[in-house]
């Protein structure tokens, strides 16, 4: 193998070596532990920023490992792939800083920070995925990896939670790998191709296609929260804010999301499953399940719950963008993928920061928190009406997009759908903004924790802030080159809709 075809392994072992060595560390090592978490993170971020330059000028990164006859492991760094290891190698920096600070002086770092690396491992490994038993290979590796943290705090609400995720996600994967088999045996191929691989297949295979199909997008719901498997992702919120953090914006739904763009566009390709008559049955799905989160988010009191909620509404919009099947909402569902990832990241840290520092869990304590703590309240605001839609937001052009897209097709009823998540976000996330920054606080906090003349630690605020800015700067500055939203167009110039 030459250099370029070692690149793609390296991205992935950059943070599974860091988190076996972690595993094996003292409690008390806590600055090697440190060294080696940012080493890691910092070092994938360096290698993730030269396959972006090179692929942007047409570079050619791919790693092939034979595991089986017939079966290879095929890492590859395409447009699509660039952009959801990007967002997760970046957060993934951020979202390490934040864990250090969050968790300091608490116990079993090790085994957090080891698991840790093996989630953001198996997340890379996801969207570097050049074939369907490679995603499926790292997909399992994320549910095995993540279910620790979940129940990390070692509580009865904990471990209910953990076993709540195992269950949705063990029968997900094994319709996902149902679904893979039954594909295997029909093509004998399953390896990921623009425009899809299984349109050679004939008229009389068509029925066939449509059940596999419905396995592998109901596989993938699990993680993507779709309705109705979406059940395990509240009750997860029992985990420590970073790994809330990690499975909203970074690793398990977003992995789901993307599988998800992998199958209708690499797999099937978006044309012949448009002529399968699969696509509107999954913008109605997705379209439903967006208006059911944010129903459900307006009724919660616990702030992470609310989120919860709203990430359920919320990474649907990724769904609906590649039913639409057209280019123009595929942007804008693609977009989201990155979009959302900043604005959810940044909700729950900025949640995470409210309970560590003044024990406020629930919405109806967070009276005069924006007085208390400016800058995570600013955070979350920034956050909030991204949520919402609100220009210049990045939020903003992901909705805009969807719009467009909808309109492009003849879908318009998309367009009230859009309308109505906006309206019903607004009216899940004002009150709380109202609360935090002009009712009086009150006279003495849940549980507070001083910090001196500091809102809160560095470790804890530093983050929020960065990302709330990325979300402000991904809509302030879309037209630019290497931003989300160009290469989203870049993605559907030339994975979907190129010669």
């Amino acid at each position: 193998m030459n250099w370029d075809s070692w690149i793609p392994l390296l991205v992935v072992a950059s943070s599974l070596l860091p988190g076996l060595i972690i595993f094996g560390l003292a409690e008390e090592r806590v600055r090697l532990r440190t060294t080696l978490n940012l080493l890691g993170a910092l070092s994938k971020l360096a290698l993730v920023a030269l396959m972006i330059w090179g692929v942007y000028h047409e570079h050619h990164y791919e790693t092939r490992l034979a595991l089986l006859p017939g079966l290879e492991l095929v890492l590859r760094a395409g447009p699509l792939a660039l952009l959801f290891v990007a967002l997760s190698t970046l957060l993934w920096l951020l979202t390490t800083v934040y864990a250090i600070g969050y968790l300091e002086g608490s116990p079993n770092r090790s085994r957090f920070f080891g698991f840790f690396s093996l989630c953001v491992t198996a997340t890379v490994g996801v969207a570097l995925a050049g074939n369907l038993i490679t995603f499926l290979l790292f997909y399992e590796l994320l549910t095995l990896s993540t279910y620790p943290l979940v129940v990390h705090r070692g509580t009865d609400e904990a471990r209910r939670a953990g076993q709540a995720y195992l269950v949705y996600t063990v029968i997900g994967g094994a319709l996902l790998l149902l679904g893979t088999a039954w594909l295997y045996t029909l093509t004998g191929d399953l390896e990921f191709t623009p425009r899809g691989f299984v349109d050679d297949l004939g008229p009389e295979q068509a029925p066939v296609l449509v059940v596999i199909f419905v396995l592998l997008v109901a596989g993938l719901g699990v993680k993507a929260a779709l309705m109705p498997l979406h059940g395990w992702l509240p009750q997860a919120m029992v985990a420590p804010a970073p790994v809330s953090a990690l499975l909203h914006a970074v690793a398990v739904v977003k992995a789901g999301a993307f599988g998800i763009v992998r199958v209708v566009y690499d797999v099937f390709g978006v044309e012949f499953a448009a002529s399968l008559g699969v696509m509107q049955p999954l913008a109605w799905l997705a379209a439903v399940t967006i208006i059911y989160g944010s129903l459900r988010a307006l009724f919660q009191d616990d702030l992470k719950r609310r989120l919860a909620f709203s990430t359920v509404s919320q990474v649907s919009y990724i769904a609906l963008g590649v039913a639409i099947a057209g280019p123009v909402a595929t942007i804008g569902g693609i977009v989201h993928l990155v979009h959302q990832g900043l604005m959810k990241i940044t909700l729950f840290f900025c949640a995470g920061n409210l309970a560590e520092t003044l024990g406020v869990h629930k919405i109806s304590e967070m009276n005069g928190a924006g007085r208390r703590m400016p800058w995570t309240m600013g955070a979350f605001t920034f956050g909030a009406f991204g949520m919402i839609g609100a220009p210049p937001i990045a939020g903003f052009i992901s909705k805009w997009y969807l719009g467009l897209g909808a309109l492009e097709t003849g879908q318009g009823w998309i367009v009230l759908v859009l309308a109505g998540s906006s309206l019903l976000n607004a009216a899940y996330f004002l009150p709380i903004l109202y609360r935090a920054w002009f009712l009086d606080p009150p006279a003495e906090w849940p549980h507070e924790h001083s910090f001196g003349n500091k809102e809160t630690a560095w470790a804890l605020l530093l983050p929020p802030v960065i990302t709330a800015l990325l979300a402000l700067a991904a809509g302030l500055l879309a037209s630019l080159p290497f931003s989300p939203l160009q290469w989203a167009q870049l993605v559907a110039q030339r994975e979907f809709y190129g010669p």
